[in-house]
């Protein structure tokens, strides 16, 4: 369709339609939106949000609740059976037709009440780790939750804001943003105050800034312009979200979908031929043929799953773990290798200034006031270092200096700097790493003196860096130069021929109770990884005091001039990573994953966004930059390992619940079913009617949704478990003819006594149902059931199930699905049959996790 503005005359566009608002000045944008720098009074503010609506792109609950029920329906299986009621009812079978609808029906509802009451679950848990962001509001600047952002609020932005709504730039000093999320550009982009042109694209409107998106680096002060549903984001949302790597998680639930879907698809094709060629009616065979498909896939794993996921997401948050994203509690089972920063992981976190001393190793006064008033009138990234530097400024008084200008931190340059007014001029006050610091510095203060900085005495410098390195101390370089004050703003150009003034020593001592912890770890099969931006001498100090292997240690430096191919090679086998610029831990991560580990990587910083999204599983913790929160996957209310642990322990109680339930829907469908169909060739009679093998199924998923609750053995909490798609083939082909064995024996006592057809079909469903039980009940554990108690609820709803089963033919509305009353001694035999089941399953599960076992064992010595 053509644009309408193609077809106004130039002279009369900008008259007939208004400039957008990335193309007004900041004095109209002011006048339209009625705001002023001094930002919305709170009554003002409380009123737009009635108005404009919540600053948030989630549905309301019923809108949620819509979208769960619609897709049980809409899954596959469901859809071939609401065909086959449809192709009944059309063929005059309306009674068939209306039983495979209701009980059509009771299943979806089934996984719908357990699905929505998981995500309600979730989704209250998620409140609880919500976003935030920095306003000015009467006057004052103050911190609210993001989805009470109005137009017109005036924000502030720094290094590690993720942006709350598409905004305009009032003021900006080096600003980077990382547009990603919005436009798929991986490169930061400067963006500064202005006007742009009406037609500019988005990706070029450097005026502005975007929700979704991230502050690199700078800080910036912008005026809100659109929220919630009406940003760019929310328009394009679905086609800019970056795709997210697939998990070792969702890979397993793949690859077993396809395993299932392949079994199913060879049945119901072979089964459906052989009936029409043995002249049996087309709707019958029809039906019979898609309940078996029915039959044989377990169709509520996908609310198994769900509501396993969030038993456990809400037992994890007692303990201080928030799952924002569910399946990456199974994921976090599955970990076997943890990537974490050192500071507040490893370490106190609470860095102590420990002294500040000038180059000739003396205590300096002078360079503790410096770093006092760099740390104390910056106003970008704040962070531990500034914090402690903070704590000394007992008689320093901040306001009695006046700040002119600032050169924000970033990763690159790994310094930060702010220009004060002096009597006679002005001065540029320097901190950072100290190698980076060391390139800029041309001389060093030695009393009232500079002193030249050659190589030699660089060379003594480095020496002394060292030595403080290896003891654990964290060392700061800080650094002075006259600053011009003809000019307004300072720049990045500025950072040269400075003076080297002294060194700030930093204390974090190793966590108490940290070793043990990652002991634990190691003892559960977790390998520890540390990754940080510290020298390699610091690194490895912290790694022999909580017990961590420190021999192979890789630098960013070697890394920058690494292929992928030769990261994927050593990234493995390194124990310590050092030195490591932001950009490469993403690619370390990237590496381990390749090299097939479940990776989980702990992180908080800006930095580390990109590294939590390409982990399996991406932790953070609740005081982390809101850029890291968003990126991970768990959220850690305190930062403890010990509290990551009991969350691993969780998160393998989870999955191998998860695990049960597939181990027992394939090896008693698949029994059940592959008999149903030999015997449907066989008998001159179905062996059992569509709508029974849709009601066995739905009876047999009513215990399974309570496996969340059950117990696990403690030694599957031991190692990581992973997805193994071999295992549960080998799994489902050593039970399911052993079901298939014991199915054929009811066949034959069945037909031996000689009852009528619906006797068959009755007697064989009642053994069929408890033998399902049985397997539950058995499968679930791998020692003698006997030894291993299920939870209450599961033993509660197998019991409940098995004497519906036996019960259900002597109801008065038995006949409606076909059944008839059995006498009490054939009764009595077919439960003898399920009892003979469950002592053969008992032993053939005895041996074969034997094997499992001895197989395990030779493998382990081969891999040593």
């Amino acid at each position: 369709m053509d644009n309408p503005a193609h077809n106004v005359a130039p002279e009369h566009r900008v008259a007939d339609f208004p400039p957008p608002y990335w193309a007004k000045s900041v004095a109209a944008l002011f006048a339209e939106y009625k705001s002023q720098p001094t930002g919305l009074s709170a009554a003002e503010a409380a009123a737009r949000l009635q108005i404009y609506g919540s600053n948030a792109l989630r549905a309301d609950g019923r809108a949620n609740a819509l979208h769960i029920l619609l897709k049980q329906f809409l899954s596959p299986l469901v859809l071939i059976l609401i065909f086959a009621a449809i192709v009944a009812a059309g063929v005059g079978e309306m009674h068939d037709a209306l039983i495979i609808g209701c009980i059509v029906g009771a299943s979806c509802l089934l996984g719908f009440s357990q699905e929505f009451s998981a995500s309600r679950a979730v989704e209250s848990l998620r409140r609880g780790i919500s976003l935030t962001a920095a306003v000015i509001r009467d006057g004052k600047e103050q911190t609210i939750p993001a989805d009470q952002l109005v137009p017109g609020d005036i924000i502030k932005l720094s290094a590690g804001s993720l942006v709350p709504a598409d905004s305009v730039l009032l003021s900006a000093q080096d600003l980077n943003v990382t547009e990603a999320a919005l436009t798929g550009e991986t490169f930061p982009v400067a963006k500064s105050p202005g006007v742009s042109k009406p037609d500019t694209p988005i990706d070029e409107r450097l005026n502005c800034v975007f929700t979704g998106t991230s502050i690199r680096s700078g800080i910036a002060t912008a005026l809100a312009v659109k929220t919630g549903n009406s940003t760019e984001f929310a328009s394009i949302a679905e086609a800019v979200t970056r795709e997210v790597p697939e998990t070792d998680f969702a890979r397993g639930i793949r690859s077993f979908g396809y395993l299932m879907t392949r079994i199913m698809l060879v049945i119901v094709f072979v089964v459906f031929i052989a009936n029409l060629l043995l002249h049996r009616p087309l709707v019958d065979s029809l039906l019979f043929s898609l309940a078996l498909a029915v039959g044989l896939t377990p169709e509520l794993l996908p609310a198994i799953i769900s509501v396993t996921l969030a038993r456990g997401a809400r037992v994890m948050a007692r303990q201080g773990v928030i799952i924002r994203r569910l399946e990456a509690m199974e994921n976090l089972g599955s970990m076997d290798l943890l990537c974490t920063d050192k500071t507040g992981t490893l370490t106190e976190g609470t860095i102590h200034l420990d002294r500040c001393i000038d180059v000739t190793g003396q205590l300096s006064d002078r360079v503790k006031l410096l770093a006092i008033l760099n740390a104390g009138l910056q106003a970008g990234l704040k962070n531990p270092l500034d914090d402690s530097i903070l704590a000394e400024k007992a008689d320093v008084e901040l306001s009695a200096y006046r700040k002119l200008g600032e050169i924000p931190y970033d990763f690159a340059r790994k310094r930060l700097s702010v220009v004060i007014a002096e009597l006679g001029g002005a001065q540029l006050i320097c901190k950072g790493a100290v190698a980076t610091l060391l390139d800029i510095c041309t001389t060093a203060r030695a009393g009232d003196f500079a002193k030249p900085i050659n190589a030699e005495f660089r060379a003594e410098i480095e020496e002394r860096y060292q030595r403080w390195s290896e003891d654990g101390i964290r060392v700061i370089a800080v650094a002075t130069r006259p600053f011009d004050q003809q000019k307004t703003v300072p720049d990045k150009g500025d950072e040269i021929g400075l003076c080297l003034e002294g060194f700030l020593l930093f204390l974090d001592p190793a966590k108490a109770g940290v070793k043990e912890a990652l002991k634990g770890l190691r003892k559960r099969g977790i390998g520890i990884k540390i990754i940080s931006g510290d020298n390699r001498y610091v690194v490895a100090h912290l790694a022999k005091m909580v017990g961590l292997k420190g021999e192979r240690v890789l630098s960013g430096r070697e890394i920058t001039s690494m292929s992928n191919e030769a990261l994927f090679a050593s990234a493995a086998k390194t124990d310590l990573f050092v030195e490591i610029d932001p950009n490469q831990k993403e690619r370390i991560v990237k590496a381990l994953r390749r090299a097939n580990h479940v990776v989980g990587y702990l992180g908080d910083g800006i930095n580390d966004a990109p590294a939590l999204h390409e982990a399996d599983v991406g932790i953070s913790v609740d005081s982390a930059v809101d850029v890291a929160r968003e990126a991970a996957d768990i959220i850690l209310l305190r930062r403890d390992l010990d509290v990551l642990m009991r969350g691993v322990d969780d998160g393998r109680r989870t999955f191998a619940n998860t695990l049960k339930y597939i181990s027992i829907a394939t090896s008693a469908n698949v029994g059940n079913m592959i008999s149903m169909a030999i015997a449907s060739l066989l008998l001159p009679f179905l062996p059992l009617l569509a709508k029974q093998i849709l009601l066995n199924n739905l009876l047999a998923d009513i215990p399974s949704m309570t496996i969340a609750t059950d117990r696990v053995d403690p030694i599957e909490m031991q190692r990581p478990k992973r997805w193994n798609i071999a295992d549960i083939q080998r799994f489902m082909l050593y039970f399911g003819p052993i079901s298939s064995l014991f199915d054929f024996v009811t066949f034959g006592f069945l037909l031996f006594v000689g009852v009528s057809v619906d006797a068959f079909r009755t007697g064989w469903f009642v053994e069929s149902v408890t033998s399902q039980i049985a397997t539950m009940l058995i499968i679930r554990t791998i020692f003698p059931s006997w030894k291993s108690r299920p939870s209450r609820l599961l033993v509660a709803t197998t019991a409940a199930i098995g004497l519906a089963a036996i019960s259900l033919p002597y109801l008065p509305f038995a006949g409606i699905f076909g059944f008839v009353p059995l006498p009490f001694k054939m009764v009595i035999a077919l439960l003898s049959v399920t009892v003979a089941f469950a002592v053969a399953l008992e032993v053939a599960k005895s041996l074969f996790f034997r094997r499992e076992r001895r197989h395990s064992s030779l493998h382990g010595r081969e891999l040593r």
